[in-house]
């Protein structure tokens, strides 16, 4: 009985530490629970967020509508400019079949909410521009706010700027070998083209060497 009655106490004391273990370790696995909760929430919270900004990724990504018009039909807008010669007019004749010889360019002259658009008119046989025009979008229409027509023209649009080039001719200059030229660049203010620079270059007028003689047979 002795043994049983020392046994007894050292019995409790083991069942109360192995109690104590016991509660302690459930303690723990509560507090992990509730730590793996709490974390769970916290990805939960940047779930959202994350979402939110893929969901709005569209809409910053999404660049604004082309600037540039829907290609403009050049020679029913040439031919229906009052502002454009009876003479250019004349000169726009189709070259082959129903090609006509124009140039149109786009850009960003008059700073408008639609791109410009630059037109050259040419002559069929050599190429050489008889007028130069640039038409602004307003109101649903192109109107004609810049026009040159002393051949021989071209204009183009440079960062920005129209640049216009008239070659120059000396007396018995042909068509094909002018002299020079004069380059003016325009830029939009106040509702106009301004004359902001003008240069002029000269062309060399190199001849080709002329054939020696065959020596003597």
């Amino acid at each position: 009985m002795r043994g049983l009655t020392g046994a007894g106490p050292t019995w409790a004391r083991t069942t109360a530490r192995a109690a104590s273990t016991a509660t302690a370790v459930l303690a723990a696995v509560v507090l992990f629970i509730a730590g793996c909760g709490t974390g769970g929430t916290g990805a939960r919270d940047e779930g959202p967020a994350h979402a939110r900004s893929v969901a709005s990724a569209p809409a910053a990504a999404s660049a604004e509508p082309s600037r540039t018009p829907d290609r403009v039909d050049a020679v029913r807008l040439i031919k229906a400019d009052p502002e454009v010669s009876a003479e250019v007019k004349r000169e726009l004749q189709p070259c082959v079949a129903d090609q006509y010889p124009v140039d149109v360019s786009y850009g960003n002259l008059t700073r408008g909410a639609v791109d410009d658009v630059v037109v050259n008119v040419l002559t069929c046989g050599d190429m050489v521009g008889v007028g130069s025009y640039v038409y602004r979008e307003q109101g649903g229409a192109y109107v004609n706010v810049f026009s040159a027509e002393a051949p021989p023209v071209y204009a183009e649009i440079d960062r920005g700027d129209l640049v216009v080039s008239k070659q120059v001719y000396d007396r018995g200059d042909p068509v094909s070998s002018p002299s020079g030229e004069n380059v003016i660049t325009y830029r939009w203010s106040s509702g106009r083209f301004a004359e902001k620079y003008r240069t002029h270059n000269d062309y060399g007028q190199v001849a080709g060497a002329e054939p020696s003689p065959a020596p003597a047979g």
